[in-house]
């Protein structure tokens, strides 16, 4: 979806970022737990019909975290959906809630925003958010990810911030 409209705003600042990546945190956090629960929930399920023998393991816990194929499993779930809610939400309105609140965006510096593939490579680059350091050794204000993925991050206006404002985003 273009919107040109938003291509004209200045290049977020490391503080800005680091400040919408608190909010973030503590929803992904919330993922984290929820995925996690669901996944445990699943395994449980699998153990209990007997699909998955407990090997000499007292508890499933145990069993789910000293068994290296299951644990392995689970850790890439817990992954997948703590990536997915950052993936979506930036290739479908570009702002995580974190960002909302701190009137970020991303985009292509066309106002674009983000493919779903381009912003699960986005994640990749950012290395868990280390990526974000980069910002601090050069002027033009771009990430390591924002340069790998031909993106930036935007400081909107508050009118711009509202989401009846945008057009399909």
């Amino acid at each position: 979806m273009l919107n040109s409209d938003h291509a004209n705003f200045p290049r977020a600042s490391f503080i800005r970022r680091l400040g919408a990546m608190a909010y973030d945190s503590m929803l992904a956090v919330a993922v984290y737990m929820c995925a996690g629960a669901l996944g445990f929930g699943v395994f449980f399920a699998l153990q209990s019909s007997g699909l998955i023998t407990m090997n000499g393991h007292e508890h499933v816990s145990d069993l789910l975290n000293n068994t290296p194929i299951y644990h392995g499993f689970y850790q890439l779930w817990i992954a997948l959906c703590v990536g997915g809610f950052y993936a979506i939400f930036w290739s479908k309105g570009g702002q995580t809630l974190g960002m909302r609140a701190w009137r970020l965006k991303v985009q292509h510096p066309n106002g674009q925003n983000l493919s779903f593939i381009t912003a699960c490579a986005r994640i990749v680059w950012s290395l868990l958010g280390i990526g974000n350091l980069w910002i601090i050794i050069n002027d033009d204000k771009l990430a390591l990810q924002d340069k790998m993925t031909r993106s930036e991050v935007v400081v909107l206006s508050v009118e711009a911030n509202q989401m009846r404002n945008w057009r399909g985003a």
